[in-house]
């Protein structure tokens, strides 16, 4: 299973294939910053990445994240939406703000 690394908390998650981001670190107890919870219109779940082992972008990705961020944000930063971004193989993504659903228990 392709495996995903969010930073900058170095999580390490394995993602099936189609699956996306987003969904990945959920299935692992990750909180993912969102306020649409999936339906690529709020850009709150917006990750940066190089873009290697993610399937292209789609149109309605790219419009949601050119209309809030420019299109040249877009492809010189590496923007991704994570409820949007499907794996295909081993990818790194940045996401302040993700976190366990639950403290740790000590």
């Amino acid at each position: 299973m392709p495996k995903v690394t969010i930073l900058p908390g170095g999580w390490v998650v394995e993602a099936s294939r189609g699956q996306t981001v987003m969904e990945a670190a959920m299935a692992h107890g990750l909180y993912w910053p969102t306020t649409c919870w999936g339906h690529g219109i709020c850009t709150s779940c917006v990750c940066t990445t190089d873009g290697r082992g993610l399937q292209p972008m789609g149109p309605s990705e790219r419009r949601a994240l050119a209309a809030e961020f420019g299109e040249g944000a877009v492809k010189s930063r590496g923007l991704r939406l994570a409820c949007q971004a499907r794996v295909e193989g081993d990818v790194v993504v940045c996401k302040p703000g993700v976190r366990p659903l639950q403290p740790p228990l000590e």
